[in-house]
């Protein structure tokens, strides 16, 4: 049967964000960290996650907001919540220490998409998964859920993900560029590395297996893919990531020289990244078609990034009046999150997750939107 379309996300902006929070902030104490993994289907309001997570992949709204909010309405009880929105902080600042993870990705991509070429029978068997035409229970609902919607819940994420991986026998990094190109909140580093996490390459050697029963009753009975999957997988092995390279560093910009910004769609604040420059005006990048490798991006997914450049660019409109001739040096903007959160990125999560308390005391003094204007790091 076909998914509706629905408007999970009709508008990519920080207003719409900022309603999202405040309408989802009630439900995130206990009732989240006892619903969180309950997957209910596209076709239920969505309640018990916060759907945050395109306004916080384009930073319409910021980790460090949204934890200070729950944190400050549920105290103690907002735990699972923080510790849900920390994994999106800690993958951002494990890729951005380790850039050649991301390269090797996106070259391993195009080498499974020439081995596709030789190996037709695979070919045809990514195409089938692509469009849910498996005949595995969930696992075709999923694929047809993410083609519609652009968006699935995290725990279908996985379960997709290890069916794939494990069950079809199908090439994991071809899966990551599938949700890369159709998640409206895609990311390169949430995405990516999930998927790694998934296959057994992040947490060496413990691999995440999709289980039928743990589908059935987190789906509420919907799907009950008895017999159908492979439960006890072995883990893939492929060649180690690098070791943490340093935590990125701020580019300081010159007071002296007028400024031109250039904003992307990771980057939907601009109006807390000024700090006293004499900005002349701005010029937003659309980078979203090259964030896959193997076709285009999906249209929800694009116009989702176009509307929050907009969104970002329509502030810089109201503080720079128009764009002057200036010249220029190159600077790099670094928010004290960023730097603090990937400082904590060295190893695993459950490290990073001991950390978590000073973070959440930056996130509730508001220093986390502050910029590191040198290259020491204000932790």
């Amino acid at each position: 049967m076909d998914l509706p379309l629905l408007p999970l996300f009709p508008e990519a902006s920080r207003a719409a964000g900022l309603q999202r929070l405040d309408g989802f902030l009630p439900r995130a104490g206990t009732a989240y960290a006892r619903d969180r993994n309950h997957d209910r289907g596209a076709a239920v309001v969505r309640g018990n996650v916060s759907m945050l997570s395109p306004f916080l992949r384009h930073r319409l709204v910021s980790e460090a907001e949204v934890i200070a909010a729950a944190v400050g309405r549920h105290g103690v009880a907002a735990a699972k919540f923080v510790e849900e929105v920390g994994w999106r902080s800690y993958w951002k600042g494990w890729l951005a220490r380790r850039p050649g993870v991301w390269a090797a990705w996106r070259q391993g991509v195009a080498q499974d998409l020439a081995g596709l070429v030789r190996n037709p029978a695979l070919a045809a068997a990514v195409e089938a998964a692509e469009a849910g035409r498996t005949g595995i229970d969930g696992f075709d609902h999923w694929a047809q859920e993410l083609a519609r919607t652009g968006y699935l819940h995290n725990h279908a994420r996985m379960w997709f993900a290890s069916i794939w991986i494990f069950t079809l026998n199908l090439p994991w990094r071809l899966g990551a560029d599938l949700f890369m190109r159709r998640l409206i909140d895609a990311d390169p580093a949430s995405n990516t590395l999930s998927w790694r996490q998934v296959a057994g390459l992040h947490s060496r050697g413990k691999a995440y297996a999709a289980r039928a029963a743990n589908i059935h009753g987190f789906t509420d009975g919907r799907f009950n893919p008895a017999g159908q999957l492979n439960e006890t997988p072995e883990p893939l092995d492929e060649a180690p990531p690098p070791p943490a390279g340093p935590v990125p560093r701020p580019r300081p910009a010159d007071p002296r020289l007028p400024a031109l910004l250039v904003l992307t769609e990771d980057d939907g604040r601009p109006e807390t990244l000024f700090d006293g420059l004499e900005m002349r005006g701005a010029v937003a990048l659309d980078l979203t078609p090259f964030r896959a490798v193997a076709g285009p991006v999906a249209e929800p997914a694009a116009a989702f990034a176009r509307g929050a450049l907009a969104d970002a660019v329509m502030v810089v409109d109201q503080l720079i009046p128009r764009l002057q001739a200036a010249g220029l040096h190159l600077a790099t903007r670094l928010r004290r999150w960023d730097a603090a959160t990937a400082a904590g990125a060295s190893h695993g999560y459950f490290r990073f997750r001991k950390g978590l308390p000073p973070l959440v005391e930056l996130a509730l003094s508001g220093g986390a939107e502050e910029l590191c204007l040198t290259n020491e790091s204000r932790r």
